[in-house]
């Protein structure tokens, strides 16, 4: 299976992290290599530009890719997306200066939109039955404004802090993204493609929760269950001449102060905290 995965840019490093946590340790580097090898040998990483990566899995380059969903949209073309990753989030948004007549979209009607994204452009104002020109532009999109190049900009934005230094407002949003992974349609049923996506999202299921393990007298133990806001409930073994019993759960780490503190006072004991790297549903 080959998987398509971003050179470089803000989703490069993100993507190669999550591989390795996913036990796809890539073998022969990424430093300016078009391709490597991974731990399966049925598993081939392609590094192309994140922009790129639609048109290589839906042409068939490339069995899966990972890239924004923005890319996607841009790209307009068929994919299937598998899974979240939950990184690279940020929105693409419709915004003009601060101090103009523009405040909806139905005031663009007759006006000039420049952007990176003129297919998500124009499908967006196709869907509010209106035909504004859209000028593509491959940067400074904040700057088109200011020179009379267009009225408004749809542009990418995380915090939105870059447009207000640049005079511009947000109108509306045009569209939410995150970086995913997507597949071809036909090869859903692939069976390698199901083993890499289950290994990424247990990753993603395990991030931020942690396994708590301890000792509990057991005439407590309907309280102690009561207490600990488990993944499912908490998981109880006897221990073997004792009057205690070994209580694990998987705990969210936001949680995990108040749930030791809680079983505690229930008389619980030896109380052990451990990360989790991976947790498959």
């Amino acid at each position: 299976m080959r998987l398509a995965v971003p050179s470089k840019g803000r989703l490069h490093d993100p993507t190669i992290d999550l591989l390795e946590r996913a036990g796809l340790h890539i073998e022969n580097g990424t430093e300016r290599q078009l391709y490597a090898s991974t731990v399966d040998p049925d598993v081939t990483v392609l590094f192309v530009r994140a922009a790129d990566v639609p048109e290589y899995v839906a042409d068939g380059a490339a069995d899966a890719g990972v890239t924004g969903l923005d890319q996607v949209r841009e790209a307009g073309v068929g994919l299937d997306e598998r899974l979240d990753l939950g990184f690279g989030r940020c929105r693409l948004v419709l915004a003009a200066p601060k101090d103009g007549s523009l405040e909806s979209v139905s005031d663009l009607a007759d006006k000039t939109v420049a952007t990176e994204f003129p297919h998500i452009a124009r499908e967006f104002f196709a869907e509010r039955g209106i035909d504004p020109g859209v000028v593509e532009v491959s940067g400074a999109t904040e700057l088109t404004p200011h020179v009379e190049m267009a009225d408004a900009i749809i542009d990418i934005t995380s915090t939105g802090t870059t447009l207000r230094v640049n005079g511009l407002e947000i109108i509306e949003e045009v569209l939410s993204s995150s970086a995913r992974l997507f597949a071809r349609p036909e090869t859903a049923d692939d069976p390698k493609l199901q083993e890499v996506e289950t290994a990424l999202r247990s990753v993603l299921s395990a991030e931020g929760k942690r396994y708590v393990m301890m000792n509990a007298p057991e005439d407590r133990l309907d309280e102690i269950r009561d207490v600990i806001p488990g993944l499912g409930g908490p998981t109880v073994m006897d221990i073997a001449g004792e009057e205690h019993v070994a209580v694990h759960a998987v705990v969210e780490e936001r949680d995990v102060f108040e749930t030791i503190n809680d079983v505690k006072e229930l008389g619980a004991s030896g109380v052990l905290v451990t990360e989790i790297e991976r947790l498959v549903d």
